[in-house]
């Protein structure tokens, strides 16, 4: 009985002798196998890879170079990278147990003395009280109760006073070096949101008495977004996730309960995680350093480059915890549609593009209320930049530098830095037309260099403030 079709190719095809055949150009005539009918079918179906085929026929590059890394996936690459972090930390892991033993102390982070911190505690619950003024100010401008230079001025005192009186609160207090960052830390993002309100709503005003006069440009403008606010408008501002107020912002449709649940274990997975590095790995290798600007240099590379690993660990799960995590729970929570709150900064090829892409909301709200502002206003694009990055370097220094009592400017220093490894990277990157060296360093600079020196100076700057209150 004769085989299938079916049957018979794969027989066909697992037959040695007959691919043999075929590449010898029709040799199995000479059996009486040959059929001209079939044969070209055949041949076409199994091509011929003779030796005199070119085995070359176009320009290729080589996958590792520099011209087409970035055309090709390197997934496997990334798995054995993270293969190697695994088996490497782990080893570290172990060491580490075996010198130090567990080191984990609820103390550390909750200590008596931070719960008791009552009057941060009191500044903090107080700090709606500013919301509420804005709004105020804004309904009497928007009534035409006060002149604008009346209510610009109102704003101007609303958005010094809430940052200066927790300031004032955690510098009177000898508080936890924790709770006066997180304090500092809601008051400056108030302060952002402040200052978004206020001149978002001033140019409100002026559009709306613009389209009253019949300006061409009021059919362009959408009217939900030239609204007067509401209380309803400013509770929803001050929660979500947004340093840039608008009237309405786009919404979902509903909210996931059970995606919400599986992110807040996460965030929770990670901030532990978090916790875990600095008490097993940072602690002991800061408390065992020297000053780095006094004592050996030599010692003090050591310590920075031991350092380098852990807190970079730190700030990746900081990042992904706050970022990521936080960030969407809270747009879910409150069906906040845009969740675009960072971009693949990983791959930034300038310290530009980095700072442009790893903190969207605070990004979005330089564009709008320094950035096009002082261009508008005749400044000169590097006169802009200068500027905004002096606004974030002054706001680094007041959330590290008041929560430790220590004013030495070193975060204020880190950020203006910034400045020259920008044109720095923004020239190799023009010149050698290579995505890479620009990435190398800001990673070098960033995260090798940068971040384990601030963490070393304001650490022995704590300790040796403490020791001199003490003595």
């Amino acid at each position: 009985m004769a085989p299938p079709p079916s049957m018979a190719a794969a027989h066909d095809r697992d037959d040695p002798s007959l691919r043999l055949r075929r590449a010898d150009g029709g040799s199995s005539a000479v059996h009486g196998e040959a059929n001209p009918q079939e044969q070209p079918q055949r041949q076409h179906e199994m091509p011929c890879y003779r030796a005199s085929a070119p085995a070359h026929r176009r320009v290729k590059e080589s996958p590792l170079s520099s011209d087409a890394i970035f055309r090709q996936s390197h997934a496997g690459l990334l798995n054995l990278c993270i293969v190697v972090l695994i088996a490497v930390n782990s080893r570290l892991i172990i060491e580490n147990l075996m010198k130090y033993g567990l080191l984990i102390r609820a103390g550390f982070w909750f200590s008596a003395r931070s719960l008791g911190d009552w009057p941060l505690l009191m500044c903090c619950l107080t700090l709606p009280i500013f919301p509420l003024a804005a709004l105020m100010t804004e309904k009497w401008a928007q009534r035409k109760l006060i002149r604008d230079h009346v209510s610009i001025l109102l704003h101007i005192i609303i958005t010094t006073t809430v940052l200066i009186y927790p300031v004032v609160v955690i510098l009177k207090c000898e508080s936890a070096v924790l709770s006066g960052f997180v304090l500092m830390f809601i008051a400056s993002i108030t302060w952002l949101k402040l200052v978004s309100f206020a001149h978002t709503n001033y140019d409100i005003r002026i559009l709306s008495q613009s389209i009253e006069k019949g300006a061409t440009h009021g059919s362009s403008i959408d009217e939900e977004n030239i609204k007067g606010p509401t209380i309803n408008s400013v509770v929803y501002f001050m929660l979500a996730p947004t340093l840039c107020y608008q009237p309405s912002y786009p919404r979902t449709a509903f909210i996931r309960k059970g995606w919400v649940t599986r992110q807040l274990i996460k965030c929770v997975v990670f901030t532990g995680l978090m916790g875990f590095i600095i008490e097993q790995y940072i602690n002991p290798i800061v408390q065992n350093s020297k000053h780095p600007l006094n004592g050996n240099f030599l010692d003090a590379i050591e310590r920075v480059l031991k350092l380098s690993v852990p807190t970079l660990y730190v700030w990746l799960c900081m990042f992904y915890s706050f970022f990521h995590l936080w960030l969407n729970i809270l747009a879910e929570l409150l069906r906040f549609g845009d969740r675009e709150f960072y971009k693949d900064w990983w791959n930034a090829k300038t310290v530009e593009e980095y700072w442009r892409m790893w903190n969207m909301p605070v990004h979005k709200w330089i564009v709008r209320h320094i950035y096009f502002p002082c261009i508008r206003n005749g400044l000169s694009k590097g006169c802009a930049i200068l500027i905004a990055f002096l606004v974030s370097a002054v706001f680094h220094e007041l959330c590290i530098a008041v929560p430790c009592h220590i004013f030495k400017l070193w975060a204020f220093s880190g950020i203006m830095f910034q400045i020259p490894l920008l044109f720095l990277t923004k020239y190799l990157q023009d010149k050698f037309k290579n995505t890479m060296v620009g990435n190398m360093i800001f990673w070098f600079f960033f995260s090798i260099v940068g971040q384990p020196m601030c963490v070393l100076l304001y650490y022995h700057d704590v300790m040796n403030r403490q020791a001199q209150t003490n003595g």
